[in-house]
């Protein structure tokens, strides 16, 4: 008999990490062992202001509020206006969870989207995006134009500084795809979770005021402290938005028990508040960024957008596999871009000490 769980895994595509098993056996067999460039995980320390909020807040003998401790909301509010330039925003427009893929992962499923709707994502584009429209049962359109979208979305992602290309967006750009969504009546979600990580030119919010006409209608910024805080293990990130759409978020999620645990809240607080440490953060990628962008232009790559985010998205015009193991026989593992929806392309990551990226440059330019 097949069970309800197995119709839902079915809609799922294999995960794609188990696919790199054998390069990655490869890579690890290198005299001088494994330079791991293929996943973005940060390697670096959590800031200790951090570190001491998360310990001062241990006592969490409660349980926490889903919507966030009013102090969480503030900072918010505070690091958007300052950072971003938004303006108009309280109490009602911002929602923390539990890390920004559970939100990617779970959005369609509880803004109660299904098989009637459509979700428009990236062509090339973090899968998580197209694996929460299966679970929810919606059909897909896979779009970079929003003049391309075909039929009357309920959901669009965009991705900007993008994972994995590195892509940035224009003013422009930003402002048509608001207007597309508040034409369908769609939710716009903005992956701004690389935000911070702009190296040949400044991103984009949705929720600046010139790009949003000044209303939060239809908009959902996702935003992630993994990145830019070095807090991956926290599962720390934020929603910011429409009241609306915010509002009919937190219901669903208090009687689902969603909760960010109170000490990680106190965490984001200290974090949000200190733009110190993202400097200096990004300073160290923009070094490795440096380093790796020379030695694979040096070793016969082509670089293709990465101006922004932590990746480089490079190619050898050849099969992405190939190039996959053209670097594992140097000990180096990158990731595939058929896991993102290009054959050909490969996605290195900033996020490895700069010990090994120093390494992995000595090895491409041998």
């Amino acid at each position: 008999m097949v069970s309800r769980w197995t119709r839902i895994s079915a809609k799922l595509p294999a995960f794609p990490w188990d696919t790199l098993a054998a390069a990655k056996a490869t890579a690890t067999a290198h005299a001088g062992g494994l330079v791991d460039l293929s996943v973005g995980t940060p390697v670096d320390p959590t800031p200790e202001i951090v570190r001491s909020a998360l310990a001062g807040a241990a006592n969490a003998h409660g349980y926490p509020a889903t919507w966030g401790t009013p102090a969480l909301r503030a900072a918010i509010i505070d690091y958007l206006a300052k950072r971003w330039q938004a303006e108009g925003l309280d109490d009602r427009n911002v929602l923390p969870v539990i890390g920004t893929k559970e939100i990617v992962g779970w959005l369609p499923s509880q803004l109660g989207l299904g098989p009637d709707d459509l979700v428009v994502l990236p062509t090339t584009a973090y899968p998580t995006y197209e694996v929460g429209a299966r679970i929810a049962g919606c059909r897909v359109q896979f779009c970079d134009d929003p003049d391309e979208i075909d039929g009357r979305a309920s959901l669009i992602w965009i991705n900007y500084p993008g994972n994995p290309t590195g892509a940035l967006a224009t003013d422009d750009l930003m402002r048509r795809w608001i207007l597309a969504a508040r034409d369908q009546g769609a939710a716009l979600a903005s992956d701004e979770c690389y935000g911070e990580f702009g190296w040949e030119a400044d991103p984009v919010s949705v929720l600046r005021p010139d790009v949003c006409a000044g209303s939060h209608d239809n908009l959902l910024v996702v935003n992630s402290l993994s990145k830019r805080s070095n807090m991956a293990g926290y599962r720390a990130g934020y929603l910011a938005g429409d009241a609306g759409l915010i509002a009919e978020l937190l219901e669903v999620r208090k009687h689902s028990g969603m909760m960010v645990p109170d000490p990680v809240q106190a965490a984001m607080v200290a974090a949000l508040g200190d733009q110190n440490h993202v400097e200096a953060q990004r300073e160290r990628y923009l070094r490795r960024r440096d380093v790796l962008k020379e030695a694979f232009g040096k070793a016969g790559f082509r670089i293709d957008h990465s101006e922004g985010s932590l990746y480089l998205w490079v190619t050898r015009g050849e099969g992405c596999r190939e190039t996959v193991d053209w670097l594992a026989e140097r000990g180096i593992l990158a990731a595939p871009g058929d896991f993102y929806g290009d054959a050909e392309h490969v996605r290195v990551a900033l996020t490895a000490t700069d010990e090994r990226v120093q390494t992995a440059a000595e090895r491409l330019t041998a």
